[in-house]
């Protein structure tokens, strides 16, 4: 008697119908209802949480982006500079090229006029030596 008593203690219940804590009639268990609605807000908090998380990768994205265009904006202007400082050494190279070109062009013009003032000395001196004799002869 006591199994039958078992059995019949909660016919709804075997049925698949609960009483709620309001005393309303239920077709879910009222364990498996709270572990649903448990569930349901685990999941909405999951949800938020999720939400949060994807700004907070924009923003990280958005970060990374800027960071990668300023540094590309850096490279741009290194290789700029680079580029400008190895025209300035080509043009100085160029420049000090010129300045040797004119300091051996220079010297060769030196040791001309020092040739055609040594002749001309020459010549003076024997002109010098012409008068002298010329004078001494009257």
């Amino acid at each position: 008697m006591k199994a039958s008593q078992a059995m019949s203690k909660d016919p709804l219940a075997d049925a698949g119908l609960h009483f709620d804590e309001l005393n309303k009639l239920r077709v879910l268990d009222p364990e498996v209802g709270q572990k649903t609605t448990d569930l349901k807000e685990e999941c909405k908090e999951f949800v938020e949480k999720i939400s949060q998380f994807q700004k907070i990768v924009g923003g990280l994205i958005e970060l990374v982006d800027e960071l990668a265009q300023e540094a590309e904006t850096e490279k741009m202007k290194a290789i700029g500079a680079r580029n400008l400082l190895k025209s300035v050494a080509k043009q100085r190279e160029a420049q000090q090229q010129q300045l040797q070109a004119l300091i051996a062009e220079k010297k060769m013009q030196l040791e001309r006029y020092r040739i055609e003032y040594e002749a001309l000395s020459k010549v003076e001196a024997e002109q010098n030596e012409f008068i002298d004799q010329f004078i001494l002869q009257k």
